[in-house]
């Protein structure tokens, strides 16, 4: 049985820079190597769904996204996500019954020194773990519904609607 599958699908968490001029992609999936680095007590499995960047995200992904938790036999679930489009794909899991689902990214990409990533990647394994059943975003040091989350461009951060 597993404890937590982990899927990932892109996003700034995953992101390679080549040069100075920025110039990216979207790589293999950095939980892997970020989780691999610690001592974990828990068992998980990660699935490399996608590796796009979440503003090119159309609706077949956000479907294949929602039919791959669906099939998934764990009820914990961990969606690494671009933080651009995180609330919006969030919303669209909110329909899917007994499973936890948390989604989680970054806003500088996990290998970078100064990436928030591992932080989040903690919180988001601990929520996953300790909340009931329902759809959640783990950002910032918060946990949010979401139904209830949006990204503030202007501050870098997640919060409450309204």
């Amino acid at each position: 049985m597993c404890e937590i599958s982990i899927i990932t699908v892109g996003g700034t968490i995953d992101k390679v820079y080549f040069d100075a001029k920025s110039e990216y992609e979207v790589g293999p999936p950095n939980i892997a190597k970020v989780l691999g680095e610690l001592n974990l007590s828990i068992k998980y499995s990660i699935n490399s769904l996608l590796r796009k960047d979440s503003l090119d995200f159309t609706d077949e992904d956000r479907n294949l996204i929602i039919a791959t938790v669906e099939k998934d036999r764990c009820e914990h679930i961990l969606i690494t996500h671009g933080t651009d489009t995180m609330a919006n794909t969030a919303k669209t899991l909110t329909h899917i019954e007994n499973k936890t689902i948390v989604l989680t990214g970054a806003l500088e990409p996990a290998l970078f020194k100064t990436s928030d990533a591992v932080f989040n990647i903690g919180c988001a394994i601990g929520a996953v773990q300790s909340l009931p059943s329902g759809v959640y975003i783990a950002m910032n040091g918060m946990v949010f519904m979401a139904d209830n989350v949006h990204k503030n461009l202007d501050k870098n951060r997640f919060e409450e609607e309204g």
